[in-house]
């Protein structure tokens, strides 16, 4: 099974499915409906049946149960972060790892740095050339779905009832169930299986809301500027020393909430400002909302009505309000993964997955683990062990 997922996964990240938060179009890039089309042939190649197409991208099959049972859903994304690059990925594959510094085309990957890389000595390690991101985040999810129906396609002596699976486009720019069709998925629940280290198993996520943030200036000569200039980009400046200094990611752990400047551009005359929202207590989220609605507010008082305005809308919530109610998803999960004889660790997700806003589309969607870490740059890797694991835990839930 260790080279069959290794060469699975390795053949899913050579294609550049970048998304793209400023198209217009669904999938927001082309290459995203390519990259459907090598879906559905890898469904074919692992013996799954009604493979489909929709006109959004999304790739759907279903494995035939054998015995009576929930129906249950696997999903992933077929999208790589905007925030790296995704093209030309040349993945290192570090056989025996023996705890040292990893040297590569691009910045090397150090235990001194990430001193979780000791965790992994001796074992199998996939990084980048350090130029690209890797693309784990979430082709890895994709090769271990994969990996795990064929699986259970070829022996059909374990007994399992229906599964489906989906993959989804645009995960990563918030966009990945926005045309999700849930009653024809026919799942009685599901699992993203998007998350992170070994044995992790998320049914908390963040609320999520995004600020764009646009300032209009009064551009003058600057020998002659005086109470007539108004500077759009120190507005913009302006707006950001008035958030919170220390509740941005770089300063938040754990149940901590942020703010997140994700792009700023502009000049005297036109500035932009993009923010992410993001707090697990609802209450507290609300507050953040009407904070930077109010600093606005404050600023357009200052510098005269209009000169600043926002678009805020909320992304997705904390799909624990709807898992409470449905508490055999996430327990099945557990018990799938001590099966597999690994610790679950049962952690908030700091982001959101497509399982955050289909569970409140009436599907229950837990994440569960796929072994990578340091996701959207060069310094991200995977266990290929941990990978192994996760195979094993989706067929030991389909086993229940």
């Amino acid at each position: 099974m260790k080279e069959k997922l290794i060469e699975c996964f390795k053949t899913l990240i050579q294609f550049d499915t970048t998304s793209d938060p400023d198209s217009s179009t669904y999938p927001s890039t082309e290459v995203q409906m390519d990259f459907a089309e090598v879906m559905a042939g890898e469904l074919m190649k692992a013996g799954i049946m009604d493979i489909d197409i929709d006109e959004y991208g999304y790739v759907t099959g279903t494995l035939p149960g054998n015995t009576d049972g929930p129906v249950i859903g696997f999903i992933s994304h077929m999208d790589t972060s905007p925030d790296c690059s995704g093209f030309g990925i040349r993945p290192m594959i570090i056989e025996n790892y023996d705890g040292n510094v990893i040297k590569r085309t691009g910045a090397p990957l150090s235990p001194d740095e990430f001193p979780e890389l000791k965790l992994y000595t001796g074992k199998t390690i996939i990084c980048s050339d350090g130029t690209t991101l890797l693309g784990a985040d979430d082709k890895a999810g994709c090769a271990e779905i994969l990996t795990a129906l064929s699986y259970l396609a070829e022996h059909t002596e374990i007994k399992h009832p229906t599964v489906k699976v989906a993959f989804t486009p645009d995960e990563e720019i918030g966009a990945g169930v926005d045309h999700f069709d849930v009653e024809k998925f026919g799942c009685d629940f599901a699992y993203t299986v998007d998350g992170g280290i070994l044995g992790e198993i998320s049914y908390e996520n963040f609320n999520a809301a995004r600020a764009k943030i646009d300032i209009r200036g009064k551009s003058v000569h600057p020998g002659s500027a005086k109470g007539l200039m108004v500077n759009a980009a120190l507005i913009g400046c302006e707006i950001n020393s008035m958030l919170p200094q220390n509740e941005t990611p770089a300063d938040t752990e754990g149940y901590e909430g942020f703010y997140h400047l994700t792009k700023m551009s502009g000049n005297v005359e036109n500035a932009h400002l993009d923010y992410i929202i993001r707090d697990f207590d609802r209450e507290s989220f609300e507050k953040r909302k009407r904070n930077i609605e109010n600093i606005v507010s404050s600023l357009n008082n200052k510098y005269g009505k209009d000169t600043i305005s926002i678009d805020l809308y909320d992304e997705y919530y904390n799909m624990a309000e709807v898992i409470k109610e449905h508490s055999y998803v996430p327990d099945r999960a557990i018990k799938a993964i001590e099966k597999a004889g690994v610790k679950p660790l049962v952690e908030p997700i700091r982001g959101g997955t497509d399982g955050a806003r289909l569970s409140f589309m009436g599907l229950p969607c837990p994440n569960i683990f796929t072994g990578g870490y340091n996701f959207h740059g060069p310094y991200e890797f995977i266990c290929v062990e941990s990978m192994e694991k996760a195979v094993e835990t989706i067929i030991n839930i389909v086993k229940g």
